[in-house]
């Protein structure tokens, strides 16, 4: 196997030189460089990773922490993230907590062990205080969907009591006024910030919450499923649904046809995320933006900004979301 030297000899330049090209790095010019890349290219020289990060004290890796590898969400997510940081010359580093306290703090333990530059946290269950003190330690953090007073300016967040307010509010303006809702996870914020948003948009309307007509799902189809099916055996009139993310949607959607409902003749739908298969169900269903791509390319410019100084990125630490209105919601 070709060593620097070699490509250094070869080339007739000296190693830091070599490594100047290597890197991007320093002043070497066109003509150098080329000597450089065809030495490189002759020899077949492929640089040892290790020995890279040893000299530059950098391993040009991301650690990134999700709830879970599943789902429309987290695909678009961490697609995102990667392609902005694989344009930059990183690679990134996939791990996923599931919401467990512990599963996330061996995760972290783990990314900080396999020397990452620096970490981008999507995680429900470490307490703030445990992020606060992660914070201070030599790797920079960048915390998504989850706000940490102490550390805002890490923090890359959805409004999600204002997404929640406007999918309700636009059912009431569609002169809807008996209002189902699935909700995810109870525990987990951006499920309560939703409902917090639904319950101000009925209460503004001057609508009762009736809390017999909210039902907790776990953000899966599956739930989904189970929710429309407990919702529709109580007997209790609604002309529409107000689901916390698409997936339920869908199967809260597939319910309702199997009990003779039509969508939205017969109910109204509207889903929370809009991941590219609502553009496909039929009816096509209505849905809140959450702009996931566009938070993971800020968040790993928050990245090449703390970790590897690209200070002239600009980052938007908050974001709102938007309403998409398709198919599946008719006016009353």
């Amino acid at each position: 196997m070709a060593t620097i030297y070699e490509v250094s000899k070869l080339a007739g330049v000296s190693l830091a030189t070599v490594s100047r090209v290597m890197n991007d790095s320093g002043k070497v010019t066109p003509k150098t460089r080329d000597k450089v890349l065809a030495a490189i290219a002759e020899l077949g020289y492929r640089p040892n990773s290790m020995a890279q990060s040893l000299a530059s004290r950098r391993s040009n890796s991301v650690g990134i922490l999700i709830p879970e590898l599943h789902g429309p969400f987290f695909g678009v997510m961490l697609s995102s993230v990667e392609k902005e940081l694989r344009d930059a010359g990183k690679r990134v580093i996939i791990t996923a907590g599931h919401s467990d306290e512990a599963k996330e703090k061996d995760c972290i333990e783990f990314l900080l062990g396999s020397s990452c530059d620096a970490l981008i946290l999507h995680v429900y269950s470490v307490p703030h205080e445990y992020l606060i003190e992660l914070s201070k330690g030599p790797v920079p953090i960048i915390i998504l969907n989850n706000y940490v007073p102490e550390l805002s300016d890490k923090c890359i967040v959805l409004d999600n009591e204002h997404g929640g307010y406007i999918a309700t509010k636009a059912l009431l303006e569609h002169g809807h006024e008996e209002l189902a809702y699935i909700s995810g996870p109870s525990w987990k914020t951006d499920s309560f910030k939703r409902l917090s948003g639904h319950k101000r948009a009925l209460k503004e309307y001057g609508l009762e919450v009736n809390e017999n007509l909210i039902a907790e799902g776990t953000f899966e189809e599956a739930s989904g499923r189970l929710a429309m099916e407990h919702l529709l055996s109580l007997d209790i009139p609604f002309t529409a649904v107000v689901c916390a993310n698409d997936e339920m949607a869908a199967g809260a959607m597939d319910v309702a046809r199997k009990h003779g409902l039509r969508v939205p003749d017969d109910i109204s739908v509207i889903g929370y995320d809009n991941v590219s298969f609502t553009r496909y169900l039929h009816p096509k269903l209505s849905s809140i933006g959450c702009r996931i791509s566009e938070m993971g390319q800020v968040a790993a410019r928050c990245v090449l900004k703390n970790a590897y100084g690209q200070t002239d990125l600009e980052i938007q630490n908050t974001f709102k979301p938007r309403l998409v209105l398709r198919d599946s919601v008719k006016s009353r």
